[in-house]
């Protein structure tokens, strides 16, 4: 199995992939240029010094192909006409505007990447018709095509990308609306029980007046007309969110009470699992109880379905403050990607929907390699909410 480190360098993303490709196209433009410096002389060498510059500049270009794509696309380009108008040496210098072309494209820059091709395609043809005898007719129909394969292919990259964005974010959407659908089942079913509650109160205070007073009697009438409307407007603003047909759950919330559950399912499948607690075992807000539950539940899922792992560990630990989550395995199967995009594809939605409600905590979650193999989901939740729960009482 690769290393950790090795797979986080390779393949170079960002500036380091820039200037890997800046620096491997000067390497094979410079091989294809050799003969300028060996051999019989056709030139003088200052004027090969002057478009080894150019060779320089059209490729050095590329480096900020990715930030600024037109204008390095149009650099490389015309130092590439210079080159090709001053140069007694042919080379393939035109791979520059070739590959700019795509980049340019796949940056969604069509008109811009046509604008480019046509006044390069349109210089060419000028100097074959003025008898530039190493471009002929059939060279300079070959050139189209390459501008036009590379735009395309350009253009499809481009709309990949964007396919594989909006499915992330419609995979996030979808999460947290399922969050929202999830917190209003669970306030509203502690709303539901406090309005039951204060209305048993209310009527026993009112048959038996000695075991309470008037004004007892009022707030808890006060109470109960508050829930009442809490789980009416909570019921307006948040129902839209609900599938159509769908029903409102009768049992209790999931939560970290039920983790044997998940672990006895995950056993059946032959994975050996075990959960380390420490810490105060401490009453848990239920929205940080219930996303604890998801995660872990979600981390298992994807251990029995991707990595071909024999083992799982499971640490929960909470201080009062926050709750952290920590899901590793030894797995060696396809490990999804830490930006949500899935095991084999943009698709998948598991890490998605995992940061995700992490994050509607305001906490954090981190997925990715583990340093000894196997794969590690770490979260960490807050607990702000139970501290305003357990404020002593006036």
């Amino acid at each position: 199995m690769p290393s950790t480190a090795r797979s986080r360098l390779w393949p170079p993303r960002g500036r380091a992939a820039d200037a890997a490709l800046a620096g491997g196209l000067f390497l094979v433009v410079g091989l294809g240029t050799l003969r300028s410096l060996i051999g019989a002389r056709e030139e003088p060498w200052a004027v090969t010094a002057a478009n080894w510059l150019l060779i320089a500049v059209a490729c050095g270009a590329l480096y900020f192909s990715s930030r600024r794509p037109v204008p390095a696309a149009s650099a490389a380009a015309l130092a590439t006409a210079v080159y090709y108008v001053t140069s007694a040496y042919d080379g393939p210098l035109l791979l520059a505007v070739v590959v700019a072309l795509f980049t340019v494209a796949a940056a969604g820059r069509l008109h811009a990447a046509v604008v480019i091709a046509a006044l390069c395609l349109i210089g060419t043809a000028l100097g074959t018709l003025q008898g530039n005898g190493d471009v002929n007719h059939v060279a300079l129909f070959m050139l189209t095509g390459w501008f036009v394969a590379m735009i395309t292919l350009g253009g499809l990259r481009h709309s990949h990308l964007v396919r594989a964005r909006e499915t992330e974010e419609r995979a996030a959407t979808q999460e947290r609306l399922r969050i929202a659908r999830e917190l209003h089942d669970v306030v509203g079913h502690h709303l539901s029980l406090i309005n039951v509650q204060s209305a048993a109160a209310l009527r026993r205070l009112t048959k038996d007046p000695a075991a309470g007073t008037g004004q007892a009697a009022e707030a808890l009438g006060a109470v109960k007309a508050a829930s009442r409307e809490a789980l009416r407007e909570l019921r307006a603003t948040l129902g839209v969110l609900r599938d159509a047909g769908e029903e409102a759950p009768t049992a209790p919330a999931p939560g970290l009470a039920r983790i044997g559950e998940l672990t006895g399912a995950a056993r059946a499948t032959g994975l050996t699992v075990t959960v380390h607690r420490t810490g105060g075992p401490g009453r848990l807000p239920v929205e940080a109880d219930l996303a604890a539950y998801r995660i872990v539940q979600e981390s298992l899922t994807n251990v029995a379905r991707h990595a071909r792992a024999t083992r799982a560990d499971i640490r929960l630990d909470g201080d009062g403050h926050r709750l952290t989550v920590s899901v590793t395995d030894d797995g060696r199967g396809p490990v999804t990607d830490p930006a949500g995009t899935g095991p084999t594809g943009p698709t998948g939605s598991g890490v998605t929907g995992m940061r995700e409600r992490a994050r509607a905590l305001g906490g954090d979650l981190t997925a990715g390699p583990a340093p000894g193999g196997g794969f590690a989901v770490h979260a960490t939740l807050p607990l702000a909410p139970l501290a305003a729960q357990e404020e002593p009482r006036r």
